[in-house]
């Protein structure tokens, strides 16, 4: 994920300056992987701090146990520790949609649904039992320690109910596996240090970046379930057309262009050569895809028809709307150079295709700066 390098540089100096409240008293845990999702964080970070009313340190605290999230909890009762990671989601999400910020509400509900830390590998972290306030967030809970009772069953939930959310706001579904966990670990690990990582430093995530995430719900059974029950009611809308579903390392194949056919509400007419890189206009047979980094491949083309019905297309997949197409031709090369870092035909590991990925959406201009909002409700 790209923020201005300021934002980020005071988020990175927030955590480091925090984080001391909790890193030397740590105890025994199934840890450190509270920074292990780097990216979601730091984007909760972000967003939580436009509006912060309860004054909350930082979202790291919520991943933390009880003990060391009271540290950092500001006007978080201590009663209410259990719910401090949702309390902070909701606050961020809410933040987002006023901005009228698709990328940080995404982050914000993925932000929800990831694992917490727990004293021992296999131990459950606690459930909040408390109503949010943003109805994209009622059926979410976080993802448990993968050794845990019944774990398996409880993430693959964790994980549709994630996408489902994702896509009621016009985001990427298959995102949510991006807030998947690790595999499970030994229980009775003395060191319960499990399969984790934990590096503040590595923006993608070292989750992500070391291949060690391991979603349980498969692309299929999202596509199957958001496919059923995506209504997309709520939407976060840029008005020009900035959806901008980050890193996501999902070749979807039905995403939620197909199943929220009204996603995109655009001031400027939609796609009216706003910046996009779209061309519309300029015939048929366009490839509007101006990217050219080439990490793994060249991304496909995005194939533009003005007398389609969905007149962009991408490796036969059609579209409605240019940037969603964009999106799906950068997310397929970071796929393939994914898969060529991890089978050791491309050197320097996966961050460097995550990053390129960014590279081909800011090429659309698919990352700039929003300003107006329209959307159906609120």
């Amino acid at each position: 994920m790209k923020y201005t390098s300021a934002i980020l540089a005071l988020v990175g100096v927030a955590s480091a300056r925090e984080v001391s409240f909790y890193s030397a008293a740590s105890v025994k845990r199934e840890v450190p992987q509270e920074h292990s999702h780097e990216r979601t964080l730091r984007a909760a970070n972000v967003a939580l701090k436009l509006n912060n009313p309860l004054g909350i340190l930082d979202a790291v605290f919520s991943l933390l146990g009880n003990a060391a999230a009271a540290n950092g909890a500001g006007d978080v009762p201590a009663d209410r520790l259990d719910c401090l990671q949702q309390i902070i989601a909701d606050q961020a999400l809410t933040n987002a949609k006023a901005a009228g910020d698709l990328e940080l509400a995404t982050e914000a509900i993925l932000f929800r649904a990831l694992e917490k830390n727990t004293l021992s590998v296999g131990e459950a972290s606690p459930l909040c039992n408390e109503t949010p306030v943003n109805a994209e967030l009622v059926n979410i809970q976080q993802h448990q320690d993968p050794a845990s009772p019944n774990a398996a069953e409880i993430n693959k939930n964790v994980e549709i109910e994630t996408a489902k959310a994702l896509a009621s706001i016009g985001a990427d579904p298959l995102l949510a596996l991006d807030a998947a966990t690790f595999a499970p670990g030994e229980i009775g690990d003395p060191t319960a240090a499990g399969n984790t990582c934990n590096d503040e430093n590595d923006a993608v995530g070292c989750i992500i970046s070391q291949n060690l995430i391991v979603p349980i719900a498969t692309e299929a059974e999202i596509l199957a379930a958001v496919g059923e029950d995506a209504v997309c009611e709520e939407e976060v809308v840029d008005d020009n057309n900035n959806n901008n579903n980050n890193n996501n390392n999902n070749d979807n194949n039905q995403g939620e262009d197909e199943v929220c056919e009204e996603e995109v509400v655009d001031d400027n007419n939609n796609n009216n050569n706003n910046n996009n890189n779209n061309n519309n206009g300029n015939g048929n047979g366009n490839n509007v895809q101006a990217f050219t980094g080439a990490l793994g491949g060249l991304p496909p083309a995005v194939i533009f028809d003005e007398n389609a019905a969905r007149p962009f297309t991408v490796n036969g997949n059609t579209f409605l709307n240019a940037q969603a197409a964009i999106q799906r031709s950068c997310a397929i090369q970071n796929n393939a150079c994914a898969n060529a870092a991890n089978s050791g035909q491309l050197q320097g590991g996966v961050g460097q295709c995550a990053t390129q990925e960014d590279q081909c959406r800011q090429a659309a201009n698919l990352r700039k700066a929003r300003r107006g909002v329209e959307t159906r409700r609120y």
